[in-house]
Formats: structure tokens, C-alpha cells, sequence
């Protein structure tokens, strides 16, 4: 007769199957009335502001390889027995790549909340969405 088998389990295993399969729908946000109209302004905004960050990202990156490829002294220079234009590669770039990602983000979150502010000005209005009118 073979040994019985036993099943193993990790410890989160068995507590998520402890807690049982609880719905999340509570935990979603209840969706608000969409104006597609200003959120395909937004996207569009977005879209150009993610078009301008690849497009000096571009210029970066390619910009450095051709001065490199333009000024070949730059591989020769060396500071520190390592050349300078592995240094730019290697630790120059970084700094310029981090600048452009934190443009970037505060670009679209500066386009989210202009056009937070126009539809919070757009239902403060009179005559809109409000039935009870200012108070």
C-alpha cells in the first residue's frame, strides 16, 4: 500500500483561499457622467505632449552619437584613464534622460489638471448640469 499523499501549501496560499472570493466592486470608484468631448482633447494634448518627449529624446540620443561620430576627439580625451565619450554614455546621459521623464510627467499631469479646472468650471456654471442652479 503506497503512503498517503498530502498536499503542500505556502502560507499566502492558504490565506487567500481563506478569505473566500469576495467581490472588489466595492472598492471601484463610482463612475461620474464622461464628457468625451474634453477627454479626447485631453488625449490629444497628451498625445502631442508624449510626440515632443520622443522627438527630443531622438535629439538626445542621436544628437550624442553624431558629435560623437562628427568629433571622434571625444573618444580620445580621456579624463580618468576612461574616455570621455564613454563617460557621457555611461553617466552624462542619465541625468538628461531623468530631466526629459520628469518633464514629461509634470507636462501631463500640468494638461490633467487644466482640464480638471475647465469641467469644474464648466458644472459651476448656470444654465449647465446643476438643476438647482448657484446658490
Amino acid at each position: 500500500m503506497s503512503p498517503r499523499r498530502e498536499k503542500l501549501t505556502s502560507p499566502q496560499t492558504r490565506i487567500a483561499l481563506a478569505r473566500g472570493n469576495r467581490p472588489a466592486h466595492h472598492l471601484l470608484p463610482v463612475p461620474e457622467p464622461v464628457d468625451t468631448e474634453a477627454a479626447r482633447r485631453l488625449f490629444h494634448a497628451q498625445r502631442r505632449t508624449a510626440v515632443r518627449t520622443v522627438l527630443l529624446l531622438a535629439v538626445v540620443l542621436f544628437g550624442l552619437s553624431g558629435a560623437f561620430a562628427l568629433l571622434p576627439v571625444l573618444g580620445q580625451v580621456r579624463l580618468a584613464q576612461v574616455p570621455v565619450s564613454w563617460l557621457l554614455l555611461t553617466v552624462g546621459i542619465y541625468p538628461m534622460l531623468f530631466g526629459l521623464a520628469l518633464w514629461h510627467v509634470r507636462a501631463a499631469e500640468r494638461l490633467e489638471n487644466e482640464a480638471e479646472a475647465r469641467a469644474a468650471d464648466r458644472a459651476g456654471e448656470p444654465g449647465t448640469d446643476d438643476p438647482e442652479g448657484p446658490l
